[in-house]
């Protein structure tokens, strides 16, 4: 079952002391980690999405579940720690404001937050948001209003502000043929489809786009294309699509499959991704693509023993100030509860495990402008007013720098 079934099926029905560092050369030392908010349902529950920085120095994310109507948050966060609800979902009659957000916002040089939720609104297919830093919130759009669902349906990732200064997205499903979509939004609601995925040329876009400096859309499928196994693509912004590669088209998928998160552009302009499975190891890899779709496999997931490198990607990589690549992955590494890694060129560093009470299912990272990196977990911490088995989550800061 993967991680968007359990959350929907969610919304339908202290630091951890023994936190490790594992160096290359195998030796153990004691990483400055900290456990900055354990979320108990009231306060939000089951983070899924990196957070993201705002001019104004907090740090600014979503919650899937929780909150006062139990329908999700929008909440920011001081850096020393400090959560702040801005805006608890299912305020409205219905949900018609949306309910379980899953994707990270978006800081639009308006000055407002982006973001979308999965499901609620009008046809309870899920909505795209605007909300001030004050927690003022409007629902510019309410998916699957259009007849059949061409409008698409179920957006699971954040938007991006493109250079036109309007919104892009994607939705799970919809479209003229239920496979998923791309869209474009104006700040105003005005939506627009960009593309209708028809399984041949990929389904599924579970991650959002980027928009590289040539101008263009990038981003992945989790399903579909030629072999199957999800595709990366390329998309103008008058909508025309090229398939840049078909995972599962080497033998034994020794090139990946189901890309689950959006690719990262860098500032040398190489694209990058993950895919979730397949690879060497059957437990996912890190790509790099060409504008022109020439795919190299960076590293294949489980390379040591007992996958202590970690398995399975879920979250985008980032690029830190330092150059190289910073990622989690949703299993393996010391306890089997996911992995924070670095990735300098093909050479990958485990900088720690999860381990349950500091958090399981790690969604991703930001770097802060004092260097930290701070992340999520969708499950798992300490706080025993969680009303969920598996843990409400956490929001969890990680020093670069040796302790």
């Amino acid at each position: 079952m993967n991680r968007w079934k359990r959350r929907f099926e969610t919304t339908l029905v202290a630091v951890a002391a023994s936190w490790m560092l594992l160096v290359s050369s195998g030796a153990v030392a004691r990483q400055s980690f900290h456990t900055l908010v354990n979320f108990g349902g009231d306060d939000g529950a089951n983070p899924p999405a990196p957070l993201i920085q705002a001019s104004d120095g907090n740090l600014y994310g979503t919650t899937y579940a929780g909150g006062a109507n139990s329908g999700g948050t929008v909440f920011r966060l001081a850096p020393a720690g400090a959560l702040t609800t801005l805006y608890s979902f299912c305020a409205l009659a219905s949900c018609v404001d949306g309910q379980g957000p899953n994707g990270s916002l978006v800081l639009a040089t308006d000055g407002n937050f982006y973001g979308t939720t999965l499901v609620g609104g009008i046809a309870d297919a899920g909505t795209v948001f605007k909300i001030t830093s004050q927690g003022s919130l409007s629902t510019l759009y309410s998916f699957c209003t259009e007849s059949r669902c061409t409008d698409g349906k179920r957006p699971f990732a954040g938007l991006i502000e493109g250079s036109d200064g309007n919104l892009y997205g994607t939705t799970v499903f919809g479209g003229t043929d239920n496979q998923g979509t791309v869209f474009r939004i104006t700040p105003a609601g005005s939506l627009t489809t960009l593309h209708s995925f028809r399984g041949s040329d990929g389904a599924e876009p579970y991650a959002g786009v980027i928009q590289a400096t040539d101008g263009n859309l990038y981003g992945t499928t989790y399903n579909g294309g030629a072999a199957q196994g999800g595709t990366v693509f390329k998309v103008t912004l008058t909508g025309m699509l090229t398939t840049l590669h078909n995972f599962c088209s080497q033998a034994n998928c020794a090139d990946g499959a189901q890309p689950y998160s959006a690719v990262l552009a860098t500032t040398s302009r190489r694209i990058y991704g993950t895919t979730e499975h397949n690879g060497a190891h059957n437990s996912g890899a890190v790509f790099t693509i060409t504008p022109a779709g020439m795919l190299t496999t960076v590293y294949n997931f489980c390379a040591q023993p007992a996958c202590a490198d970690g398995g399975y990607p879920h979250a985008a990589l980032i690029e830190g100030t330092d150059g190289n690549l910073y990622g989690t992955t949703d299993r393996g590494g010391a306890s089997g509860y996911g992995t924070i890694f670095k990735l300098s060129g093909s050479s990958l560093i485990t900088l720690g495990s999860f381990q349950g009470a500091n958090g399981t299912e790690p969604d991703g990272l930001v770097q802060a402008v004092n260097g930290l990196l701070y992340g999520t977990t969708l499950e798992g911490g300490i706080n025993s007013l969680c009303p969920y088995n598996n843990g409400c989550g956490i929001i969890f800061s990680l020093s670069l720098a040796p302790p």
